[in-house]
This record gives structure tokens, sequence and C-alpha cells, in this order.
């Protein structure tokens, strides 16, 4: 199936409105196999703005689309500029209180998955197991013409001995690694190609116009399938690669709750969306359910 690339959904005056009681999540983790499924929404507390919030990337910046990317060798240079750059702040990024929270709710078989839209790796940095990278990861890189995945970190070396002088500085930072530069700024930055056969190297994330792999998507199919429940943290669910697993528990029958403080596409399927920040509804609802979070005592200790 092909990811539409939306990068914009207006929201109907016919939407349910959100609330700020998250009794209904912790009812729904409290009964456990909760499917969270989660988006950018969730890592704005760790530094990376989201697209679609207050200040979201999109009202400045257009994210790359593969058709681009593919396409056109300064379209390359631009991108592999700005993300160098950006992955320098990104990589130091750190896992946030909602992410703690998820990780914690995975340690006490509350959940049966997770998928997360997101490509900063924050949720395995927090200490979640088994995390589906919908759209792939930004500390991979692949070849397009011979298929070899190698680190990120490899490639961030190599270009900056091909470009020992680049040290603009960036307006911001975007959700998918990207920092903010004009072309001025990107000048005559070196683009590196595959040290095994000279094809074209792409981040192995999955850019606004590409295909989810197939595989990847049943996967998450079928885990949507195995759950009683689907918890979105963080997503405006515009484009459809998240949205359609909201649709199938709906249609299944099971439950959908949403937290995000902005109205999503997916409201109308769920039974509530909590309209609080991520992660001070996350970790009040680890309190209500007596789970730790953040090394702090474990009020089920004992029991």
């Amino acid at each position: 199936m092909r990811m539409r690339p939306t990068l914009s959904w207006t929201p109907t005056d016919d939407l349910p409105p959100g609330s700020t009681d998250p009794a209904p999540v912790a009812d729904a983790l409290s009964g456990g196999r909760v499917l969270v499924l989660s988006g950018a929404g969730l890592s704005t507390e760790s530094g990376i703005p989201d697209y679609r919030g207050e200040g979201g990337s999109l009202s400045r910046h257009t994210p790359m689309t593969f058709q681009d990317f593919t396409g056109s060798l300064q379209a390359r240079r631009r991108y592999w500029a700005r993300s160098h750059l950006g992955w320098r702040t990104f990589g130091r990024a750190l896992p946030n209180a909602g992410h703690r929270a998820v990780a914690a709710f995975g340690r006490h078989g509350l959940l049966t998955g997770v998928i997360t839209q997101n490509v900063d790796g924050l949720h395995q940095a927090a200490g979640s197991e088994g995390v589906v990278e919908l759209h792939g990861s930004l500390d991979r890189v692949i070849c397009l013409s011979c298929g070899t995945l190698s680190p990120r970190r490899e490639l961030a070396r190599r270009l900056t001995a091909a470009n020992p002088d680049f040290a603009p500085v960036a307006a911001g930072i975007n959700p998918d690694g990207d920092a903010d530069l004009d072309d001025e700024q990107v000048g005559d930055f070196r683009v590196v190609d595959c040290a095994l056969c000279g094809g074209v190297l792409k981040p192995d994330v999955v850019f606004f116009g590409e295909n989810v792999p197939p595989a990847r998507v049943e996967y998450c199919r079928a885990l949507v399938r195995a759950a009683a429940s689907l918890l979105v943290l963080g997503s405006s669910l515009t484009v459809m690669s998240g949205l359609r697993f909201v649709r199938q528990a709906a249609d299944a029958g099971k439950p959908v709750l949403i937290v995000n403080r902005d109205p999503t596409r997916g409201d109308r399927h769920a039974v509530t969306r909590v309209a609080l920040p991520l992660g001070a509804a996350l970790t009040g609802v680890a309190g209500q359910l007596g789970i730790a979070v953040d090394g702090a005592p474990d009020a089920t200790a004992g029991r």
C-alpha cells in the first residue's frame, strides 16, 4: 500500500471534543493487551518538534518526497546537508516521560506491542522492546542499488570527512531529523555514495510518497488483530499509514483511545481523545496503575 503524501488535514466541526480525563486510558491499560501507536507528538518533550501541532514544522518545512530524492542530485545534496547537520542534534535527543511510561507499561505486561511512526529510536532508548518502526529509523542507511544496510554513524563520519568546513547554524530541527538550512547554507555540500557499489544512499526511512513495506504493514495488522484495544499517542493520524490501523481496530469493534492535545483524523473512530500533554498524562496514568516511571518506588512492590 502506498503511503499517501498528505501533508495537512482540516478538522471538521462534527468531531467529538477532547477530554481532560485520562481514566479511560488507565482502564484500558488495566485490562492489558493494549497496542500502542505513537507519532511525532510523543517526542516533542524530547526537543523534537512535531509536524502539525502548535509550532509544528510543516509551517516552515516541506518533508522530502521519495520522488524528489531519487530524481534529483541537487535534492539529495540539499537533503543530506540538512540531515547531516540535523543528525548531530537529533542523535543526542533523550527519551522523555512519555517514552518511559510506555516502556513501563510494557514491562508490566500491559501491552501487546508498540508501533511507532517516529524515526528517532526513543522508544527503544527508553527500554521498550519489539518496537515496530513503521517508517524506519534514521540510525540506518540503505543503498538503493545493492540494498546494503549500514550504520548512520559511519555515513556521518564519511560526510564529515568529505565536508570538513561544513558548519552552518540551523534555524531549527524537524521530526525527520532535517535541519532548516537555505540553499546558500547548503552550498556545494558533497554527497557520498555507497562504499560497496557506488549507488545512491538513502536513510532507511519511508519518505512521503514511498511505500511502507507490505510485510511490515501486514505484521502491524496482525498486531491490531491480537490486541484488545488501540492506544494512539501523539499522532494527528493525517497520513493513511497510521490511520488505517485505527480504522481496522474500530471496524473490529476494538476500543480506540487517543492522547493528543489537538483534534486528529481518527477522532471519530475513538471512544475518547484525551487532550493533555503526553508526558504528564501517561505519567499520571502510570501512577493510577501503581506503576513506577523514572525509577520511582513501585507501588505494586510487596503486594
